[in-house]
């Protein structure tokens, strides 16, 4: 099982139903923390740090004495992270993306590739979590290569859940694609429902079984509930809008821990997702 939980805005709830799923699967699981910009599931999840893995992306090099000025790899580059105007090629680092098209098509061979520090992966153990969580540097543009350094550390011999970056953009679709289901958590209001339909689009896109999980139920309408029934999404929990809920998250404690009885509430919604994934998306 690799389950991706991810959401069309911030705010909604995301890492709280990520930690709490994993805190309630009574078996050794991975947790993956892709929101490699604001990483926050370890707070929740008491435990003993591990290791800590610097990650690098390659970027170009330019040897000024072999490059005769042709323009070629900017040519070729997508992002224009190296450009020429009848001399040594100017390199943009935060623009490149590591494709090393550039040095491949130099006839010169007056490009070599240099790795550039863009954050680090560092791993934790709680209980029967192992959670991996990457922590992008200040001032790195690109989350996408760290999001899937994390994903890299991923153990094909237990299951897995991705707690994904908000929004819709590349660090979503690098965190959520390959997984075997998605969960998008909504709030029933009309911010809610406007970045619900853009996630939905997404995962449809991607072709991924899905469902749909309601927290903060009790504020708003019931417009989230009559998207779901139109489009024939699965709703499959709504998490109320307790005091209590909001209380323990301020605390730094979990839902299942702090209020007992919701555990049920996420045990039941681990089978619907167990079952959820073994769906076709066709």
């Amino acid at each position: 099982m690799m389950l991706a939980i991810a959401s069309g805005k911030g705010g909604t709830g995301k890492t709280t139903l990520a930690v709490n799923l994993a805190r309630v699967f009574d078996a050794e699981l991975q947790l993956l923390d892709c929101d490699v910009e604001e990483p926050n599931a370890h707070l929740f999840l008491a435990g003993e740090p591990g290791e800590e893995t610097v990650v690098t992306v390659p970027i170009p090099e330019v040897d000024e004495r072999l490059c005769d000025g042709c323009g070629e790899c900017g040519r070729i580059c997508r992002y224009n992270a190296i450009v020429t105007a009848g001399a040594a090629p100017l390199v943009f680092p935060e623009l490149c993306h590591g494709c090393g098209g550039c040095a491949h098509v130099c006839p010169q061979k007056a490009i070599r590739e240099v790795p550039k520090r863009i954050g680090v992966v560092e791993t934790f153990r709680s209980g029967n979590i192992a959670l991996v969580h990457g922590r992008l540097d200040i001032g790195v543009a690109m989350a996408p290569p760290l999001v899937r350094a994390v994903k890299a550390r991923r153990r094909n011999d237990a299951p897995a859940i991705i707690d994904a970056p908000p929004g819709t953009s590349c660090p979503v679709i690098a965190a959520i694609r390959g997984a075997g289901a998605v969960v998008l958590v909504t709030e029933p209001t009309p911010f809610g429902l406007h970045d619900l339909t853009l996630a939905v689009d997404l995962v449809r896109e991607l072709r991924i079984p899905f469902g749909v999980v309601v927290n903060r139920a009790g504020i708003g309408d019931d417009r989230v509930h009559a998207f779901c029934a139109r489009e024939q999404i699965p709703l499959l929990a709504e998490i109320p809008d307790d005091r209590r809920i909001a209380e323990a998250y301020a605390r730094g404690k979990l839902i299942v821990e702090a209020l007992p009885e919701y555990r049920a509430l996420f045990q039941d919604l681990c089978g619907k997702i167990e079952r959820l994934e073994r769906e076709d998306p066709e």
